[in-house]
Formats: C-alpha cells, structure tokens, sequence
C-alpha cells in the first residue's frame, strides 16, 4: 500500500500567536525576539517583516537596521506552548500515527483512512484556522522528506500534493538547500561542482558524489535527491537533545561571570532532565566569540546523570579548556545529548548519589510550589546581592 503522509507546520507561529492577542499587528512588519539592547535575536518574523529579509535567529538590532520602524515583541513561550498543544490535540484525533517534530511542526501518516491525504489535509488546514485563528501550511506525499520540503514550497497557507511516483519530478527545480542535509558548506560544494539543482544531484554520477563526500554520505545525499525515503512517522517521538545559550548585552571576561551563567544553565537542564525523567550521557559547551566565531566542544560521562553539579563539572571542564584568561564572550550555551531513562550503576557502599538525588527531588518540589527563584545557588547570584 502507497504511504500517505502529511507534514504540517504552523506559519510563522509565534508571530501568529501575538496576532491573536493584538489584532492591530495584522498585516504590520514586526518580529517576536529579545530586545536589541540586550543582544537579542529574532525567534519569529512576520511575513511582511521577511520581505525586508528579516529573518529568525537574525540579530534583533540587524533586523532594526534593515527596517528603523519595525516592531519588537517579546517572547510569550507559555502562550506558544499552550497554542501548540491544543493544535497538536486536533491531529491526533484524526491521525493513528503522529509525530511531533517541534513546537510548530508534525507528520501524521493517514495511509488507513479512507479520505485521500489532500482532502484530510485541507480539512484540518481549515479546523485549526476556523478553531484557534491559526494558519498552516500542508506538504502530502508518500514520503516524509518530500511532504516537509512540499510545506516548504507552499508557504504561506499552502497545500502541495505530490503523487505518488512524482517524487524526482517535483523536486528536481528546487534548490539543493531544500534538501534534508545540504546546509552552507554541503552546498558551496555542490555548487563548486555545478551541481545547483536537487535534479541536478540526481543526476550527478555516483563516483562524483563519493569523491565530494565519501560513499555513505554521497549514496544518502543521492538517494534523498530521488526522493527515497522509508522512515516511518513515529508515535512515540523521544527527544535528542535539551538545550540553553545565553547571550550577553556586552561581552564578558571574567571567569567568575562566565561560570555563574554556566551553572545557571547546569540548573535550569538538570531540572528539565528530572520533569522528563530522563538523564543525559553527553555534555556539550557552545561559546561564541566577539567576532561571531562560533566553537562547539563535548564530552561523554561515565554514568548517566540529571546531577546539575555533574552537568555544571563537565561543561567547566570543556570551558576552561577553550578559554584563556581575560578573553571575551558573546554567548555561551550547554546542552546535553544521549537522553535515556535515568538508570545509573552505584559503587558498592556508595550512596552519595541516592542522597543528592532526594536533595534534588526535595529542591525540585520546592521551587514547583512557591517558584523558580524560591531555591537558588549561591554560586549563582551576584555578589553584590
């Protein structure tokens, strides 16, 4: 039987979200991001802030550049949040099989319902606007690689259907940027090689791609070029990684400040690991410096944990070991990766462990009661506090 899947995604969801809070913004060129005083960047732009090429994780104080008079949102997640779950509601009463990719993004596999995929597409595209004022963009094919890209194609408020066995013809026009995979630098070297077009790299010869990027990587990239794709849409979507960056209204030197935020961050993922009950194998350090250059560092742990003070260790030891003294900072950003159940193998007599983990339950129970800021390090506060 033929695949049916669908990909939805919402438009420019959160500036959507603030549309309905205030309806003046309707039509207006404005950007939901952090303030350029603060360094902050662009998380949502409106249509018509993007035809000044305003654009998300741009610089907010660029976007102001590009257009003086554009308006600046702050960030309202509880409200994303809350929008996203009742559209997420609405899929799956309709669809057996759904796959949350993001807060404003989903597949659903429709092959076993009688409808063909467009119609069922159409008819939720037409219930979220109707139900929750929120407009969307549909991709139908027989694969998940195509349906996304085919959203792609049709935004704003599209619908595209590729048939079935239409896959290589639909996709060879577009850009190789469109495909899964092909970011900057996989393009500039397609692009070296006169390969410019998603037709273009499959048409390319196999002994080509396998120069340019080796034999996995080339049979894979031309294999998405025709459109082959057999991942199946997964129900139970488990999250790969969790992540916090900050970026700093002025650069920062000092060691003191740079790992107070990193333990503010070791805190807010330690407890995050918990909620989920989940505990991470691998930490990973982002720093970006003054000139925009961008380092990234990891380290696998010997056991499994949600410790705040081990995640905290471990990226103050990536830190230090990229950093020299008085140099300065523009963001810095922890994540943890290999996210599983939270088993851990004790030493025998050692029950340190299991009593920094009732302190943690105990912290986390707290700060769900009376708030966030009710429990807090020491190490984390300033000293003129």
């Amino acid at each position: 039987m033929t695949r049916t899947i669908l990909h939805v995604d919402l438009d420019a969801f959160f500036c959507a979200v603030e549309v309905l809070r205030h309806p003046e913004l309707k039509g207006r060129p404005f950007v939901v991001g952090g303030s350029a005083d603060a360094r902050g960047v662009v998380s949502s732009a409106s249509y018509e802030a993007r035809k000044f090429g305003i654009r998300s994780a741009m610089p907010t104080a660029q976007a102001q550049r590009l257009l003086p008079d554009l308006i600046v949102i702050s960030s309202r997640h509880s409200d994303y949040s809350r929008a996203s779950l009742q559209v997420m509601d609405i899929l799956r009463k309709t669809a057996s099989l759904m796959e949350q990719i993001s807060i404003d993004e989903a597949f659903l596999d429709v092959s076993d319902l009688p409808e063909p995929g467009e119609a069922v597409a159409k008819r939720l595209q037409n219930e979220i606007e109707q139900s929750l004022g929120l407009p969307t963009s549909w991709g139908v094919a027989s694969s998940k690689l195509v349906a996304k890209i085919a959203t792609e194609v049709g935004k704003p408020k599209g619908c595209i259907v590729v048939p079935a066995g239409e896959e290589e013809r639909f996709l060879a026009p577009l850009p190789v940027e469109m495909l899964w995979g092909v970011g900057p630098k996989t393009r500039e070297i397609l692009n070296k090689s006169g390969i410019r077009t998603i037709g273009q790299l499959a048409a390319a010869s196999t002994t080509q791609l396998v120069a340019l990027f080796g034999s996995e990587r080339g049979l894979e990239l031309a294999a998405r070029a025709r459109g082959d794709d057999q991942r199946p849409v997964r129900e139970d979507h488990e999250r790969r990684s969790i992540s916090h960056e900050h970026t700093f209204a002025s650069d920062v030197g000092s060691l003191t400040e740079l790992e107070r935020t990193m333990l503010g961050m070791s805190v807010k993922l330690g407890r995050r690991l918990r909620k989920d009950h989940l505990a991470c194998q691998t930490v990973k350090i982002k720093v970006r410096w003054p000139d925009f250059t961008t380092i990234t560092r990891q380290i696998k742990l010997s056991n499994p944990t949600h410790v705040d003070d081990e995640i905290y260790l471990a990226a103050q030891k990536l830190f230090r070991s990229v950093w020299k003294q008085g140099r300065k900072v523009r963001l810095l950003g922890i994540g943890v990766t290999d996210l599983g159940s939270q088993v851990r193998q004790l030493e025998l007599f050692d029950h340190s462990w299991e009593q920094d983990e009732r302190l943690m339950q105990a912290i986390d129970t707290i700060r769900e009661r009376y708030g966030k800021d009710a429990v807090k390090r020491a190490g984390s506060m300033r000293a003129d506090r």
